[in-house]
């Protein structure tokens, strides 16, 4: 295996053909201890130095397991949670690039209107006591868009696009199940036509058979609005059938990050090939051959990560002397596959 590339450029200029760029994002949150002067002793590392870029018009997956820092790095970029340092370049159609970490209130006020978000849960995310057209125009209130009744009509059309009935815009989100809560959901994200849309486990809450719904609702507004996905997921089997390109995340890093199908058919970095052996196979015969990738031991503290790999502490490939006490740098090892490991190995786990 020959090394394409060196290690991931975060100095480049933001190309033309990427919506949005982040570069060595760190997120911390403080340990303090006292009741009164409160002394921060430690922090939280959620999310260390990640970097990546997503292009024009395709979704980007973001895996790994529970507490990996997917949420975080979303919310991160997004600004709903401030970043402790990294740039987030924003690069909106027929405009100038905006580093969002850095930008002033007004600028991202603008910003919010190309940037939504999805979140998990449809039974925490809309408010109990509003109906659903105060919800979907709710974004179009706070941005001063059109007139009452235009709003109003925009909500209509809105619901229809999103395969609701226009007529339950009196309604109240717990007269909905669940992936009809998803779908209002969608809507109100909508509702400021959005370049970029981060869709935070959108179908883990949901019954498997609506899961199908919702995903391929999505699938199909992307193709009629244009718009780019960041997905982020801890079901496999979902984010293969959604991405273009997935990015897999351990302990607050990007360990590996390349196209769908080369990540699926030909992983290099030992932490996905743990994940990828997991995923059921429907045919027994095959399943009953695979080997099943069993990681020792438990994820370390994001407050105390492991020195040099975070991942050597539970790696079956680790060197000591080599992956305790050297960080791997993101490398492209084969085109537009990248990879932070010292060994690795093209594997076939399916």
């Amino acid at each position: 295996m020959t090394e394409v590339a060196s290690t991931y450029d975060t100095t480049a200029e933001i190309s033309d053909d990427h919506i949005l760029r982040v570069d060595n994002l760190v997120k911390e949150f403080p340990i303090t201890r006292g009741v009164f002067f409160k002394k921060q002793v430690g922090a939280v590392h959620a999310v260390a130095d990640v970097s990546f870029y997503v292009k024009r018009g395709e979704t980007l997956g973001l895996v790994g397991e529970s507490g990996c820092g997917k949420s975080t790095t979303a919310r991160s970029i997004l600004r709903l949670l401030e970043p402790t340092s990294g740039d987030v370049w924003f690069n909106p159609e027929g405009g100038d690039p905006v580093n969002i970490p850095t930008a002033n209130k007004e600028t991202l006020r603008n910003l919010r209107r190309e940037l939504q978000i999805i979140f998990q849960d449809p039974y925490a995310s809309l408010n109990p006591r509003m109906t659903v057209a105060s919800i979907v125009a709710e974004p179009m209130t706070v941005h001063n868009v059109g007139t009452k009744q235009d709003r109003l009509d925009r909500v209509k059309e809105l619901l229809k696009v999103v395969g609701l009935s226009p007529e339950h815009t009196n309604r109240y989100p717990h007269e909905f199940s669940g992936g009809q809560r998803q779908r209002i959901g969608v809507a109100r994200a909508l509702a400021l036509n959005p370049s970029f849309m981060v869709l935070d486990e959108p179908v883990s809450a949901l019954d498997v058979s609506i899961q199908a719904q919702v995903l391929n609702l999505l699938q199909d507004l992307q193709e009629e609005l244009g718009l780019t996905y960041l997905f982020i997921a801890h079901d496999l089997s979902v984010v293969r059938h959604i991405s273009d390109r997935v990015a897999v995340m351990y302990l607050g890093r990007i360990v590996e990050l390349a196209d769908r199908n080369a990540l699926y058919e030909e992983p290099m970095h030992p932490y996905t090939h743990a994940l990828l052996s997991a995923v059921p196979i429907p045919d027994p015969e095959v399943e009953s051959n695979r080997v099943r990738i069993i990681l020792e031991g438990d994820i370390p503290s994001p407050a105390n990560p492991p020195s040099g790999c975070r991942f050597h502490t539970r790696c079956p490939k680790a060197v000591e002397g080599v992956c305790d006490t050297d960080d791997p740098q993101l490398r492209e090892l084969a085109e537009e596959h990248w990879v932070a490991c010292h060994y690795p190995e093209v594997r076939k786990v399916f």
